[in-house]
């Protein structure tokens, strides 16, 4: 899987990309992370990339032509997918990131200030993304939740692939509770059922806990 990032800030990629799970996956070649600065395309001597919008209004729009001429020089694969981050898209989910892992190549396009001169979208036609209803300074936050969620769908990303099987939302529930050492901590006692070895009764019990924290906390999923 290959994710192509155009982002004004490319430091705030890669110091994620960089580090923990991310890391290992890019230096085992199971995923490649690449950044790519539309103010590298500005035709503006200053390299200026956004401007006041047109009709008046507070804050800076970004302007089309760094963001297009980025956007076209970014080599693609037959199977490529361009996302573009924004409060107006499509709620991202676990269905969502499935899907996304069925292509080898993500481009992903983040925005910053006021948003996106319109044209961007008419001449690129992303498929647009959000990943809730809120609004952040830019679209590198929700980038960087994007290449996660979906790295680790990939085989190998992880050390057993079922690690992300088991993950909640992944069977469209929440997960069950985790414990590890020690057997008791502060009076709080580990499940005896998760003590005896017998997985057929772990599996029940962990399934039971699963559709009770759902019913209890996103009961919307049921």
């Amino acid at each position: 899987m290959k994710f192509d990032v155009l982002t004004l800030f490319p430091d705030m990629i890669e110091n994620y990309c960089s580090q923990s799970i991310i890391k290992r996956a890019r230096e085992s070649h199971i995923i490649e992370v690449n950044t790519i600065n539309p103010r590298d395309y500005s035709i503006d001597k200053h390299k200026k990339v956004d401007d006041t919008p047109y009709g008046g209004g507070a804050g800076m729009v970004l302007m089309a032509q760094p963001f297009v001429d980025a956007y076209e020089n970014v080599p693609k694969s037959e199977s490529s997918l361009t996302v573009m981050l924004t409060p107006q898209g499509k709620t991202f989910n676990e269905r969502m990131c499935v899907d996304f892992t069925k292509f080898e190549q993500i481009i992903l396009i983040c925005g910053h200030y006021e948003g996106f001169d319109e044209r961007i979208r008419d001449i690129i036609k992303p498929n647009e993304v959000s990943i809730g209803d809120f609004v952040l300074t830019g679209g590198e936050l929700p980038a960087l939740c994007l290449i996660d969620s979906i790295s680790r769908k990939i085989d190998g990303t992880l050390g057993k692939l079922l690690s992300a099987e088991e993950d909640s939302f992944s069977n469209g529930l929440l997960e069950y509770p985790q414990y590890t050492k020690p057997r008791e901590y502060r009076g709080y006692k580990v499940p005896d059922v998760l003590l005896n070895g017998n997985h057929a009764e772990i599996k029940k019990y962990r399934k039971e806990e699963s559709l009770k924290r759902t019913r209890e906390r996103r009961s919307d999923l049921l």
